[in-house]
């Protein structure tokens, strides 16, 4: 009878003993889980001097001519980090450009049509054009240091990165709704005021998945950029894309394995601890009234604002900055932004200053050059010009109609579904970024093999290389379209047609009309590598626009290059004017978002 009693207070004795032990471990772990983090945080800190240590090194030693590339797997760490650099710089580069000129086109009213102009043209040029000019620039700037082949790499790759970027700011600006943008003019925001509190977070979204395309374009082209001939001068850097391009051009297919896990392995480490962190921070910009309860998550960025180092530092130094901007722009409330038309029609007379005096005498310069090599490019030069350029329109309208037949529907599950988008937006971000020009040999080959042939492949690699600008801006608009007109649908059962007609296609209309024109730019821009493609020491064309740039490029031809550029973005630009520009307007007026 006692041993009952004393058997069961033993065992009340041990579990009293056990449980402060269980909640001290669990008190221990929560004390020391900060401190971990912020040993990691300092790491990568020091991660980072030391690579900008050895960029230092390399971009100031002396310029290394004929560049062997290894094809061992043992060089393709080193390869990886180099072109990881060029690429971040890159993108900076193109991030600060995008703002900065999408908010001068979207409140210039002067200049805006001829900024977009401009920049019709531009995301126009193929990469190959822009590198005669850039890489001449660059090496005669910096003679004696590799800085300048570095440079002209880095400026390239922007070539490829940027434009969907300004394209995705600009039309954000534009469709700001009315009553936030009267708000921020009844609190008197000033310029910078309004462009941090209200501009970039509503443009957020767009911008984060546009700069994940973009990177993917960035991938798309390294190999171009990294290594290429320019008459009788061959260019080489050592870099992932460099050492995909020679393993191609060798038919060494265990090298393009180990050259695609490496760049797949990247891809996946930037989508998980920058792009995923990046994502669920931009979800809270979305612009709507019912909180959407199954938000993007991400395990880093939670990790990351419980690290007690980021605080302190934020607390200490961003906060403080920030305030003392706001309050040293709030103070002059009279130069808030106004909202009226004449406010934006006015130009500062210093800019019209140097517009007149010293940009446009630059421009009649340059025009009288180009005047001189065109001289040199004869009459039938131009007829082959000409009708290359319908073959390869041809091409690029077959290939947006394919992409878009199956980007829309995907793009729309992947951002109303976020358990869907964890799955899906990586791999998407991996597809994407893996080079075609790396995997079309194989492609070629088993198109030839099957009575296919480089017509078929062109549209293929225009294809692969366009079709993520539609799905990622259409992944955007779906996760932009606020949830209060999604619970509205919900609550009147819309049909499906429904949902798509008055929801759906109305609230992704601006982003879809981003993609689509940065889309048909990247699929012109991708005809130089689609129609024009080398393998194992055989060239294998495709009659078209692209071709003709890439032949005249290798052979040195300026004249033909140029004016082969100057007709493709003449077509761009014309067809920007019929059909993507009044869709841009719609997109302003008929489909922006206003309570």
């Amino acid at each position: 009878m006692r041993l009952l009693p004393g058997g069961l207070n033993l065992g009340r004795s041990r579990l009293d003993t056990r449980l402060p032990q269980t909640m001290s471990r669990s008190q221990v772990l929560r004390r020391t889980w900060p401190f971990v983090l912020d040993m990691i945080v300092a790491l990568i800190g020091l991660a980072c001097f030391y690579a900008i240590v050895l960029v230092a090194r390399l971009w100031g030693g002396s310029p290394q001519p004929d560049v062997q590339i290894s094809l061992s797997a043992a060089a393709l760490p080193k390869y990886a980090f180099y072109s990881v650099v060029r690429m971040g710089l890159a993108y900076l580069l193109s991030l600060v450009f995008a703002v900065g000129y999408g908010y001068a086109a979207a409140y210039n009213r002067r200049l805006e049509a001829l900024m977009i102009a401009a920049l019709d043209v531009l995301q126009s040029i193929p990469v190959l054009s822009f590198l005669p000019g850039v890489m001449l620039a660059m090496i005669a700037l910096f003679p004696s240091r590799q800085m300048g082949l570095e440079l002209g790499a880095v400026l390239l790759i922007f070539t490829g990165q940027v434009w969907n970027m300004a394209f995705s700011f600009y039309s954000s600006l534009k469709s700001l709704p009315r009553e936030l943008v009267e708000a921020s003019a009844i609190f008197q925001y000033s310029r910078w005021q309004r462009l941090w509190q209200l501009e970039l977070p509503y443009a957020a979204i767009g911008l984060v998945w546009n700069s994940m395309v973009s990177v993917a374009g960035g991938w798309f082209f390294l190999m171009a950029c990294e290594m290429f001939v320019l008459g009788e001068r061959d260019f080489r850097l050592p870099g992932l894309g460099s050492y995909l391009q020679t393993a191609a051009s060798a038919g060494n297919v265990p090298a393009i394995l180990w050259g695609l896990l490496i760049m797949i392995g990247i891809i996946v480490a930037t989508d998980q601890l920058i792009w995923r962190p990046v994502i669920a921070w931009s979800d809270r910009f979305k612009f709507e009234q019912v909180e959407n309860a199954r938000g993007v998550r991400s395990p880093l960025l939670a990790a990351l604002q419980s690290s007690t180092l980021l605080n302190a530092l934020t607390r200490r130094t961003l906060v403080p900055l920030q305030e003392r901007l706001y309050h040293g722009f709030a103070v002059r409330p009279r130069h808030a932004v106004r909202l009226d038309d004449d406010s934006r029609k006015r130009t500062p007379g210093l800019v019209q200053v140097l517009l007149y005096v010293v940009v446009l005498p630059v421009l009649l310069y340059m025009v009288w050059q180009a005047v001189g090599l065109l001289r040199g490019v004869h009459l039938a030069d131009v007829k082959q010009l000409i009708l290359g350029a319908g073959a390869t329109f041809l091409r690029v309208m077959v290939a947006l109609v394919l992409a878009s037949a199956w980007t829309i529907p995907a793009g729309v599950a992947i951002g109303f579904h976020p358990r869907l988008a964890r799955i899906a937006q990586p791999l998407a971000q991996v597809a994407a970024s893996v080079p075609a020009t790396a995997l079309f040999p194989v492609l070629l080959l088993l198109l030839i093999r099957n009575g296919g042939g480089m017509n078929t492949g062109a549209i293929l690699l225009m294809l692969l290389g366009t079709q993520w600008y539609i799905l990622f801006n259409v992944i955007a608009g779906a996760i932009a379209i606020p949830n209060d007109l999604k619970e509205v649908a919900n609550l009147f059962h819309f049909s499906r047609w429904q949902r798509w007609r008055t929801v759906i296609l109305p609230g992704i209309f601006p982003f879809l009309v981003t993609g689509l024109v940065t889309a048909s730019g990247g699929a012109w821009n991708a005809s130089i590598i689609a129609e024009y493609f080398r393998l194992k020491g055989q060239t294998f064309t495709a009659f078209g626009l692209g071709e003709q740039i890439s032949a005249a490029t290798d052979a040195g031809h300026f004249g033909g290059l140029l004016l082969g550029t100057i007709l493709m973005a003449l077509m761009v630009v014309t067809i920007n004017r019929l059909v993507w520009r009044p869709m841009f307007r719609l997109a302003e007026t008929k489909y922006r978002l206003a309570a």
